[in-house]
């Protein structure tokens, strides 16, 4: 390899290194500048329950946002998404009765036992709206899932979706940030 096919990779290499950290900067940026709107639901998304049937921090932090939207009137209903976690328990039940215990009212809570992802979350919210002639939601989710949960939106039929992050922060979060840009340009072309 001669002098100038390295340094073109170098540069190659310094460039794409370089618009990495530019769409990470972008995706924290966008996921810590709330937009919450008087909407008609909020879609708070799973993360894991501990074996012991209580959620996991970040989810608590999610929860812990409806709430506060449900309790400032900006949502009449809240839609809980989750799927089944290895650790043995419906995400989606366990975020239900985290709401009621902490004072939504259950006939506000509409349940998705089947997103088990993102996009499956923003596909059922989806149908979930429709069927209940919601036409307004507000995403929650951790402040790095905040860009892509917007795009699958989106590609849902569901554009225009103001969203709250979850006040929590966490160390993995320096693994999390890195792994929405790859996500994020997946759901791109997807």
């Amino acid at each position: 390899m001669g002098p100038s096919i390295r340094q073109g990779l170098v540069t190659l290499a310094a460039v794409a290194g370089a618009l990495f950290a530019v769409a990470a900067a972008a995706i924290v940026a966008d996921g810590l500048t709330d937009d919450v709107r008087r909407s008609d639901v909020a879609v708070v998304l799973g993360a894991k329950v501990y074996p012991s049937g209580r959620p996991a921090p970040n989810l608590a932090a999610r929860l812990d946002k409806a709430v506060e939207l449900h309790r400032g009137g900006f949502v009449r209903a809240v839609i809980v998404s989750g799927g089944f976690g290895k650790e043995g328990h419906d995400e989606a039940t366990v975020m239900r009765r985290y709401l009621i215990a902490h004072g939504v009212p259950a006939d506000a809570i509409l349940v998705d036992h089947a997103g088990v992802n993102t996009m499956a979350t923003a596909r059922n919210a989806a149908t979930i709206m429709r069927a209940h002639g919601f036409r307004s939601a507000v995403i929650v989710t951790e402040y790095f899932h905040v860009s892509r949960t917007r795009l699958a939106f989106e590609k849902q039929g569901l554009a225009g979706a103001s969203t709250a992050h979850a006040d929590w922060f966490d160390v993995r979060n320096l693994y999390s940030v890195p792994r929405e840009v790859v996500g994020y340009a997946a759901y791109l072309v997807r």
